[in-house]
């Protein structure tokens, strides 16, 4: 990629804007929940673009990319069935409880309707996610500006971990969240343009459909057998693995999304916040998992585009989107487009390292190792940890090396933390009958049955590490991420059962507010019946199905 002096200014303006606004919210940080929790103030169409800004990071804008090449139109399962259903969801039925039970954090209501225990697993789990996913947005950008600029791996890391944990320091969540908000517009305005110029290079949507088979172009139609399909998942994967357990626990059980609701002005606005995001979440396919075909059916052209290849001479997904704005993009409009990945990059990254910060020092240090420090210690704690988290990400951008597409290593790692934890949340919200005991080993049984799946299965190369001979090798990763979710959700499930029927669960008096049977609904006096979450919820899945329909 040859950028020139126009690129980089555009690329310099970028940075200088992102740190003067964690310059300028700086003034606004006096307490530790002023930097961690925003005071709760941040008005409702910046929380729903923050909510959606949040998830729009590497795994998205280049892993959506890689998956559109590597598995057709069925990528945007992860959003018309991964996705859309599951906020609806929160913004329904599990924000009443997070907002109305004034947790500070997810696992803070687990310490709420359970107890420490449950809290602390869920704590460390969810903290090493959080830098894990970090670690991946980093690796990403690095790959990406070595790949295209010629700079080092380290020092792409150190300029933008760097430049993150500035911004951060000045203004903690909000300038992260503030921050989303432009890099949402950023990605949208800088990427939608190559969906365009795509289109026309390969004669538009018959073109691209000339030149791709008809199962790239269709999102259920060859669902029937897993060996019928690029990403090899049959009907029950998809619908259970994706578009119940791994859906379901990421949107409704996940705090670095769930934050950005939890910190709106009032419980109308936290309700609203996944729904009014699942409107541009919707339409994301479009922008994100397009480009990924075009590059396909460009490459099947036999023109001057080429998707590229690793050194091993396997096509390398991941960078099929940077690949195609080097090719189509000229000066200046190559610039606004590095940019819009570079902050799709940072976004995904200040996100988790916003998470990951109010979880160890809320329900980690301050639950303990420190329980009764001054509020300005506790903004001290919160600000090192913020250093810390980057560190630990920039460590942990080496591992991501050995897959071909950063989505089905994240659909791996959600396997792992967020499947069980559902299970343990769906009971908890909805069963009084649940008990503290039950959670806590129906997560850890969870989590060790993940394992257990992954050690006796493999997929192109990875897993079985358990046994001589792999019990089942799955057809790609992605089925086998789905089969991992699947297996540590129904553990989870069970074992939670089970104990909680041969244990004493909380008093009902305990858990108000917590518990779905115990709760008084939310009332939506004096407002009009087309602005309650209700009829915009319903809006969008009627909308959403539409969708599915078209692309069947």
């Amino acid at each position: 990629m040859h950028l020139t002096w126009i690129d980089y200014l555009i690329i310099a303006i970028y940075f200088v804007f992102v740190l003067g606004i964690g310059y300028f919210l700086k003034r606004k940080i006096k307490s530790s929940s002023d930097f961690l929790m925003s005071g709760r103030s941040i008005p409702l169409w910046i929380t729903s673009m923050a909510f959606v800004s949040a998830n729009l990071g590497a795994q998205e804008v280049i892993g959506m990319s890689a998956s559109g090449a590597k598995y057709g139109m069925m990528t945007s399962h992860f959003y018309w069935l991964g996705a859309i259903p599951a906020m609806v969801f929160l913004g329904i039925f599990m924000m009443p409880f997070y907002y109305g039970s004034k947790a500070r954090s997810v696992p803070e209501y687990l310490v709420l309707r359970f107890d420490e225990k449950t809290r602390g697993l869920n704590a460390l789990s969810f903290a090493a996610m959080t830098v894990f996913s970090s670690g991946v947005s980093l690796y990403a950008l690095a790959l990406l500006l070595k790949t295209l600029l010629g700079w080092s791996f380290e020092t792409s890391i150190m300029l933008s971990a760097g430049i993150v944990m500035v911004y951060t320091l000045l203004g903690g969540l909000t300038s992260a969240i503030y921050n989303e908000v432009l890099q949402f517009f950023l990605i949208v305005l800088g990427i939608a343009p190559l969906v365009y110029v795509g289109l026309h290079h390969v004669g538009g949507w018959e073109g691209m459909k000339a030149h791709l088979e008809p199962v790239m172009l269709h999102t259920w139609k060859y669902m029937g057998n897993a060996s019928d399909n690029p990403m090899n998942v049959d009907l029950y994967s998809m619908m259970m693995g994706l578009g119940f357990v791994l859906s379901f626990g990421y949107w409704c059980t996940d705090f670095l999304v769930v934050q950005r609701a939890m910190v709106a002005p009032d419980m109308a606005s936290a309700q609203k916040t996944p729904l009014i995001a699942a409107v541009p979440k919707m339409l994301l396919p479009f922008i994100v998992i397009l480009p990924g075909l075009i590059a396909v059916a460009l490459t099947r052209m036999g023109g001057d585009f080429t998707l590229p290849l690793k050194m091993d001479g396997r096509v390398d997904y991941d960078m099929t989107l940077p690949t195609m704005l080097s090719h189509f993009y000229p000066t200046g409009l190559l610039g606004v487009g590095l940019t819009a990945l570079m902050a799709s990059f940072m976004s995904g990254m200040a996100g988790n390292v916003t998470a990951f910060n109010s979880v160890w020092t809320y329900d980690i240090y301050q639950a303990y190792f420190n329980k009764n420090a001054s509020d300005d210690h506790y903004l001290r704690v919160g600000k090192m940890t913020t250093i810390i988290g980057i560190l630990i990400s920039v460590a942990t951008a080496y591992l991501a090396r050995s897959f071909n597409n950063i989505m089905d290593l994240l659909q791996l790692v959600f396997g792992f933390v967020n499947a069980p934890l559902f299970a343990t949340f769906l009971l908890g919200m909805f069963w009084k009958r649940t008990t503290s005991n039950g959670a806590f080993y129906g997560l850890l049984s969870g989590t060790f049955g993940a394992a257990v799946v992954h050690g006796i299965t493999s997929a192109e190369g990875k897993g079985g590490w358990l046994v001589s001979t792999p019990v089942h090798v799955f057809q790609s990763t992605m089925a086998q991420a789905f089969g991992i979710a699947i297996a540590s959700w129904t553990t989870c499930f069970i074992v939670t059962i089970l104990i909680s029927f041969v244990t004493k669960p909380k008093k009902d008096s305990e858990m108000v507010g917590l518990v779905y049977s115990l709760t008084a609904r939310p009332k939506a006096a004096k407002m009009a019946w087309y602005k309650r979450p209700a009829a915009l919820a319903a809006l969008v899945l009627i909308t959403t199905f539409i969708f599915n329909l078209i692309f069947y």
